[in-house]
């Protein structure tokens, strides 16, 4: 296949790839014949072929008669499935509860038998489960289509098809093929079918993510010294409905979507020259992943990873707080407790042991009663779903000593902790297979291991990690392609215990997460420095609203503060219809100012003394910064040509790298990169499509690979009152992996409230930690592949994300499919791994691993679903369908998404068919977060949503982590004119009140009252007509309603006890998150209630249905 037609989709046009690293295997990255980048060789899905309209809503859907036209769906058809059944006599795996319900501990010792069966030399041949689970599991209707089907394998297999035999020294004797991956299917939701990625014996890769095993081999000695248990908090849970009539669905066919980069199925291998003849930074990493480190000496004690924080440390002014429920509801996500505490596996000494897990996990099941994320809800019924407690992620199904070295979930989760043991069924499940990642989050405490030797796995180039198999001291098995290695000499060595001999205790095989300081072996060039660049819009426009005054005081607070070492450089452009370059070299008297008015063909004035030194020059950088204001401040220039900026920046970061801050208040209307307003603001309220959220030139896109060849990220702050086409100018972030800061009606005097969320979330970014040209490769079991990655990067190669930069704040999503069968399997593992250059110039790995059960039972898959990690998986699926295709196509994906899970569990789980909308608790909120997506400001229709803000609502679906993605999705509400200290938190001697959350329902909501929302980037305090007038005095200081001024963003410090009470709750919020939300206090007349309205999810709309409206059309649907 010709390499133009997939490169002209990242930008190139030209059929020049982008090599800048690791490049996968050739072996690897052969293509299936017959499968091409455009083409979808699946068939037609259309699960709602038998379904009628339902009876006409207020505008959600259309219409009118019923039109058998395939539906839209995020999934693939396949074949008809056959009945899976499970292994003889095996109960179902049991799962801990959602939300607010009781817990449920599987028995140790008392059940009846053996709980972990002696290990078998050969697994049993798969039986019929006499889990009553099932309706008549024997005999299920055969579906007419499935999802996200894997096409028959094709081209030669890989030529080792047994694993390697050996007596496992572990819990875990996983038996599996290692034949070679079919192909991936095509999704109908991706950009494009993904080429083939192949784990065989021989593939090198890059300094990606590893694979993961099953390690639990302990030789009898001293344990290392124990690490102090955290538990881990967990995601906020909401939920319920009012009344109405039902809505009407038209289904949409499916569309095939154009390759979107951020959403990117993997390419080919690239390499070549980047597209404009611009030579490349030297960082291919591909040697480096094929050698072992030579010879080395024992490096110090690695530091033990005791807990991981909520709170990122920058943030941390308390020490942490109780593990109960210390964080905020919609924050406390992900997990539930989870201690990291070494643990060792004891094995005697003349082979297995006896704690080896039985084929399909049986020990794990339950015996006799149903578990609690199984339990039938009936939603159309059960009016308060919404727990009151955070809803934690579900427990993967493991023998605890292997649950409690798994990975946080905060970091690193899937959306099923149960992983089909085929693609057939997870086809019949109707749900998501994927896994959402925060790798770079900040963590309070992160094991750094030094040594020159790095121990991978020889064939697949995993990382040694906890559930790797010994199989004895010096050979350990490959959890991901099940390959045994040598153990190097130096891992005998424990450098905690300062023990020799035991390598199953040494830091890399106790910890999930830990971190690396590379040795040479991993750098293609020396580390480069810390370099940033300001590229400021110094405009008419730009003056008027203030901001450079802000964010030159900004700087100058925050100078010392600048990640970095002795050679960290810095470096200021300034633009209007001329570019204007600072030469601010040591010796000057004062900053030189360099005017280019040539803007069509760009040059650099003097290259040499325009980044400098930051320590050499830091008296002239402040004097610039002080200056900088009044330079512009009487300009009457109104044209903005920010694409020639762009060029000059490019051509001053090439040579080293760095990051590139863009602040931009305008359409830019001059020279290259030009743009047009597309916005017509009499459409933005109409039912059709939403146009214009592609973007309208690829010069953005362009440059901005240009940039991530060279190490170059770009971070933009748009700060206009005026359309800007963030669609396209947002590019220039999303492809180079920046991040995009949008603060519409941004104005120093009229808006405050931005200007102080602009004030804290410059500090951030400008202090935070930063890493330098990373690269992130994400490896999983042989039998599953990742085939869609989401968030803000380059896909270098198959399974390879560029990452100029790399921030604590970025999240990443991918899909996966099951290539093989994993019948033969009792646990996968996935293994995510982060190369990059610290601030500091050392060459570092993160390495995160996570470990699954793979289960044979729909009731396993559905009872270990993680609901909010579907729903954010869904949402960056959304957002990929709308730009693709068409926003109608992405909503009605999303609402046949619910219909599609429920009908799965009511015809395949329930064993009784009951009347009503039937749902696993575990899956009780699914339809509730499903319609909040389609309420969300990216996705809403009939609501005057400015262009801008929704494709930045996009961007922020895509690349949030999850915590905070579940809170713009589903805000909190809380009633807070009567906090009291019943319940309270105790931080740092502050008391911290813990209101209940409310259901998102103008019912819940009381004149009397006063109430916050919390919708992650912004909060809402309403008051009132009537509220207390105790309230409005203590807290806010007027003596009545009508005295609540209409501007105010900030409460009053008042020395109240309902004032502290208050301010305490909502810093308690705000700090919880990394970046700044905004504050607005509103009455009944302020023009800011529609908005608070808008997010009251459960309430019908002019447009949308209630929530009650939309459980009846769900469950007309599915009766269909």
């Amino acid at each position: 296949m010709s390499t133009a037609g997939f490169n002209s989709q990242n930008g190139t046009g030209t059929g020049q790839m982008y090599a800048n690293g690791p490049s996968q295997n050739p072996v690897a990255l052969q293509q299936p014949p017959g499968v091409n980048y455009d083409m979808n060789h699946q068939p037609a899905y259309n699960p709602m072929q038998a379904k009628a309209p339902p009876p006409p809503g207020p505008g959600l859907y259309p219409s009118g008669p019923y039109q058998s036209v395939p539906p839209v769906s995020f999934y693939h058809p396949d074949p008809p499935v056959a009945s899976y059944p499970s292994s003889p006599g095996q109960p179902l795996l049991s799962r801990p509860p959602m939300g607010g319900l009781s817990s449920y501990t599987p028995p140790q010792s008392a059940s009846p038998g053996p709980r972990i069966p002696p290990p078998q030399q050969t697994p049993p041949p798969p039986a019929v489960s006499s889990s009553g689970y099932y309706s008549n599991p024997q005999q299920p209707v055969a579906p007419t289509w499935q999802y996200n089907a894997a096409t028959p394998p094709v081209g030669p297999a890989a030529s080792m098809r047994a694993p390697p035999r050996g007596p496992l020294a572990n819990h875990v004797n996983p038996v599996v093929s290692l034949a070679a991956p079919s192909p991936l299917s095509s999704s109908a939701y991706s950009s494009a079918p993904p080429s083939k990625m192949s784990q065989s014996p021989t593939q090198i890769s890059g300094p990606g993510v590893p694979p993961t095993s099953m390690h639990g081999y302990t030789q009898p000695g001293p344990a290392p010294p124990p690490m102090a248990p955290q538990s881990y908090q967990n995601r906020p849970a909401y939920g319920p409905p009012p009344t109405g009539p039902p809505p009407t669905m038209k289904p949409a066919p499916p569309l095939a979507a154009p390759t979107m980069a951020s959403a990117t199925p993997a390419p080919p291998k690239a390499d070549g020259a980047v597209a404009g003849g611009v030579p490349q930074a030297p960082n291919s990493y591909n040697h480096v992943d094929s050698r072992m480190a030579g010879p080395t000496q024992p490096g110090p004690p690695g530091r033990h990873l005791g807990h991981y924080p909520s709170l990122p440390p920058g943030y941390q002014n308390t020490p942490a707080p109780p593990a109960s429920s210390s964080m905020h509801p919609a924050i406390q996500a992900a997990t539930q407790p989870y201690t990291q505490a070494p643990q060792q596996y004891q094995q005697p000494p003349g082979g297995p042991g006896p704690a080896q897990l039985s084929p399909s996990l049986a020990a794990m099941s339950l015996q006799s009663k149903t578990p609690e994320a199984l339990r039938v809800v009936n939603l159309l019924q059960e009016r308060n779903l919404l727990p009151t407690s955070p809803i934690p992620a579900p427990t993967p199904c493991l023998p605890q000593d292997l649950q409690k070295l798994n990975c946080n979930p905060e970091v690193f989760c899937c959306t099923l902790t149960s992983i089909p043991q085929t693609q057939a069924l997870l086809n019949k499940a109707k749900m998501p297979l994927g896994l959402l990642l925060h790798p770079f989050k900040d963590l309070s405490q992160l094991p750094v291991v030094t040594s020159s030797t790095i121990v991978r796995c020889r064939s697949c180039r995993t990382y040694i990690n906890p559930f790797v198999s010994f199989l004895d001291q010096r050979r350990w098995k490959c959890n991901l392609c099940y390959r045994v290695n040598d153990v190097p000499e130096e891992f005998m060595y424990n450098p905690v215990s300062r023990s020799y001999g035991e390598p199953h205790k040494r830091p890399e095989v106790q910890n999930a997460t830990i971190e690396f300081i590379a040795p040479s072996e991993y750098m293609l060039r020396p580390p480069q420095p810390a370099v940033y660049l300001f590229v400021l819009d110094v405009s008419h426009n730009a003056v008027e609203t203030g901001y450079l005054k802000e964010f030159c005081q900004s700087v100058l607070d925050n100078i010392h503060s600048l990640p970095g070492d002795s050679r960290t450089k810095v470096g200021f452009i300034t633009f209007d219809s001329t570019i204007h370059f600072y030469n601010l070299q040591e010796g000057l008297s004062q900053p030189q100012m360099l005017i280019v008015s040539d803007i069509e063909d760009i040059f650099l004035p003097t290259p040499d003394s325009l980044l400098v030194n930051l320590n050499e020059s830091k008296e002239l950088v402040q004097d610039l910064l002080k200056s900088l204001p009044n330079l512009f401040e009487k300009t009457m220039e109104t044209q903005s040509a920010l694409g020639s900026a762009l060029q000059a920046a490019f051509k001053l970061l090439s040579p080293t790298g760095g990051r590139m801050s863009v602040f931009q208040t305008q359409l830019p209307n001059l020279g290259v990169g030009a743009l047009q307003s597309r916005e017509d603001p009499n459409q933005r309220a109409s039912s059709k499509d939403i146009q214009h959220l592609s973007p309208a030139t690829d010069f953005y896109k362009k440059l901005a690979l240009d940039c991530s060849g060279q190490q170059v990220a770009v971070d933009l702050f748009l700060l206009s009152s005026q359309y800007c086409d963030l669609a396209s100018l947002g590019c220039i972030s999303r492809y180079s992996a920046g991040s995009v800061y949008y603060y519409p009606s941004y104005h120093h005097h009229h808006n405050p409230g931005q200007v102080e969320r602009f004030h804290k979330d410059l500090k951030r970014y400008l202090t935070r930690k930063i890493g330098f040209e990373a690269v992130m490769r994400i490896r999983c079991t042989k039998g599953l592949s990742i085939h869609t990655f989401h968030g803000n990067f380059f896909v270098r190669s198959t399974d390879l994300l560029s990452l100029p930069n790399v921030n604590p704040d970025a999240g990443f999503a991918v899909q996966m499919s099951i290539e093989e069968n994993l019948d033969d399997m009792q646990v996968v593992s996935f293994q995510a791994a982060l190369l990059y250059t610290s601030s500091k110039g050392e060459r570092r790995i993160r390495v995160h691993t996570l470990c699954l059960p793979v289960a044979n039972s729909l009731s396993d898959i559905f009872a270990g679903a993680d609901v909010q990690a579907i729903t954010g998986l869904l949402a960056s699926m959304a957002v990929d369908r709308s730009v693709s295709a068409s926003l109608s196509d992405a909503r009605d994906a999303m609402t046949n998404a619910a219909i599609d899970s429920l009908t799965s569990y009511r015809q395949s789980v329930l064993t009784i068919q009951q009347p009503g909308l039937l749902a696993p608790a575990c899956l009780r909120l699914f339809p509730l977060f499903i319609l909040a997506l389609l309420k969300q400001k990216a996705f809403r229709t009939g609501t005057s949503t400015r262009l801008d803000d929704r494709v930045f609502a996009m961007y922020q679906l895509k690349y949030q982590p999850l915590a905070f993605t579940m809170l713009m999705i589903h805000p909190a509400l809380y009633r807070v004119d009567d906090l009291t200290d019943e319940g309270a938190l105790n931080i740092n001697d502050r008391t911290i009140p813990q209101p209940r959350v409310l259901q998102l329902s103008v019912e819940k909501l009381s004149r009397e009252g006063a109430f916050l929302m919390d919708a992650g980037t912004v909060m809402y305090l309403w008051i009132g007509r009537n509220c207390q007038p105790n309230f409005l005095t203590q807290v806010l200081a007027v003596p009545n309603y009508a005295a609540v001024p209409d501007n105010l963003y900030l409460l009053p410090e008042l020395d109240t006890a309902e004032s502290q009470r208050t301010r305490a709750f909502v810093g308690w919020l705000r700090d919880q998150r990394p970046f700044s939300p905004s504050f607005h206090i509103i009455r009944d007349e302020s023009q800011l209630k529609a908005h608070f309205m808008q997010n009251m999810i459960e309430d019908r709309t002019e447009s949308a249905l209630s929530y009650y409206e939309f459980l009846l059309h769900i469950q007309q649907q599915i009766s269909k």
